[in-house]
């Protein structure tokens, strides 16, 4: 059981759940006043011992189910069919992948009874004998638990049996009432979603017996919200993305703002404590200390919406137009190859999904071919908006620095980094790619006071949390370098 569990919070740190080694060790000690016998109270005293944040419960329950899979009673062999076992028999009796005595549609029609019944435990054999007589899983065969699912669902044609009842709890209610309606609707979807995940778990059982434990967690694990690589996410993980980013945000702010409040007191101020001393004999009693005025950063967001690097500017506003009231002020920029300014399209009240479309469509960012020329839009940045630079501004530039082979024309950004406090850069591809093929990124990281690696969310929390506390020092001799790199390898600003 210890090594069991000792692979299983190895498994959770893989897929992205921090656990500690006390907490590990916590959770082994709390087995100890439950009954391991009772799969529920087994699961959530791990659950409370060692997940701590809501987004990593979904990475949770599929190692728990990987590595402490139900263990099933074999197959009740009827006349004439062949005995088949379960996946926890396999290294003792053999593979199941026999032919069951079923046919297909009597299989069909045992599960549309148990489905319609609400008889879980009918459900549970009868998706046992699909997978075993649909599915076609063979030993040692290096193919994924979503393709035998995708085989049997689509041989029991869910479809079909998702309407039959669909079409038998719509007769039982009055199609006026849609109050019914909506829930028979959701019956039928919820017992077919029930089917789904039956199939699943007995595949993955199988999985486990054949390849063990850690094989198929590998195969099964998913990376965090907070990791998902932005330029490559799929239309589930957007969704999930945009989900988390508001409280993600919100709870970013208060901890920020927090810090903002424990940070007022500053350096002795000896003068002041010396006269206040005057009142108790010349003992300094009470110190005084200089009054921090931290002011918040005045922000100008300058952002790559090109083909490959919409996706990336679209979190990358929505991040920090929800961090505004960290900022004095935060003005957002878009470029293709010309700049346009989209602050208004971003007004309060206004839905980020609708002032996206606006920047599709309105936004004058194409001066030649459309296709990304950093040197032209910072060139036209200068231009248009050069003026309103001040030394409060703090300008974030988030793009590859994919320049298309055209002049970089990198002075143009020391211009602008002269005129600011500091100038930062995200850039979404990884550090290995810097500078290979198109890129010119070591020819602008020579004027910005750090550049960031922000391929998810949990990178760019990083990156605010840095551009809202950290003073960027000042003048043309201040030391700036890619973060996470030796010093050396980028000039400083002064040395150009």
């Amino acid at each position: 059981m210890i090594t069991l569990l000792t692979d299983f919070v190895q498994e959770l740190r893989s897929a992205g759940v921090p656990v500690s080694m006390v907490e590990a060790i916590d959770a082994m000690e709390s087995l100890a006043h439950v009954d391991l016998a009772d799969r529920i109270q087994f699961k959530e005293t791990l659950r409370a011992t060692l997940v701590k944040n809501s987004r990593h419960e979904a990475a949770f329950d599929v190692a728990f189910e990987v590595y402490f899979a139900n263990r099933v009673p074999p197959l009740e062999s009827g006349p004439g069919e062949d005995k088949h076992f379960t996946a926890n028999q396999l290294d003792q009796e053999g593979w199941m992948g026999g032919t069951s005595g079923l046919s297909v549609e009597s299989l069909i029609e045992t599960l549309f009874e148990a489905m319609a019944g609400q008889n879980f435990d009918q459900l549970r054999n009868a998706a046992r004998r699909a997978v075993d007589q649909l599915a076609g899983m063979e030993p040692g065969r290096p193919v994924g638990g979503t393709y035998y699912l995708y085989r049997t669902l689509r041989q029991l044609d869910v479809e079909a049996l998702e309407q039959r009842l669909l079409e038998m709890f719509l007769a039982e209610v009055d199609p006026e009432d849609a109050l019914a309606v909506r829930l028979a609707k959701e019956d039928a979807k919820r017992a077919v979603e029930q089917l789904r995940e039956e199939l699943k778990d007995e595949i993955r059982r199988r999985l486990v017996a054949d390849r063990g434990h850690q094989a198929v967690a590998k195969t099964l694990r998913q990376p965090s919200v907070e990791e998902i690589d932005l330029m490559h996410a799929t239309r589930t993980d957007l969704a999930n993305i945009e989900h988390v980013i508001e409280p993600l945000t919100r709870k970013l702010a208060v901890r920020l703002a927090r810090r903002r409040r424990l940070s007022k007191k500053g350096r002795l101020d000896f003068r002041r404590t010396v006269r206040a001393s005057l009142a108790t004999g010349g003992v300094p009693v009470e110190p005084r200390f200089k009054t921090v005025r931290p002011h918040r950063p005045e922000i100008f967001l300058l952002c790559d919406i090109s083909g490959s690097m919409a996706t990336f500017a679209r979190f990358t506003l929505q991040f920090t137009y929800a961090m505004a009231t960290q900022f004095s002020r935060l003005r957002a920029f878009v470029f293709v190859d010309a700049v346009d300014e989209v602050t208004d399209f971003f007004r309060p009240g206004v839905d980020f999904g609708e002032a996206l479309a606006r920047i599709g469509t309105e936004a004058d960012v194409v001066w030649l071919d459309g296709h990304s020329d950093y040197g032209h839009a910072f060139e036209q940045f200068l231009v248009k908006y050069g003026k309103e630079l001040t030394p409060r501004t703090t300008l974030i530039v988030a793009g590859d620095a994919r320049n298309n082979y055209r002049d970089p024309r990198a002075q143009n950004l020391g211009e602008i980094a002269d005129a600011v406090e500091a100038v930062y850069w995200l850039n979404p591809e990884p550090r290995a790619y810097w500078d290979s093929g198109d890129s010119v990124m070591v020819r602008y990281a020579g004027s910005c006071e750090q550049v960031f690696e922000v391929r998810n969310l949990k990178q760019l929390e990083l990156f605010v949390e840095t551009v809202t506390e950290h003073r960027p020092s000042r003048g043309r001799n201040r030391s700036t370098h890619m973060k996470g790199e030796p010093m050396n390898l980028v000039a400083p600003r002064g040395n150009r």
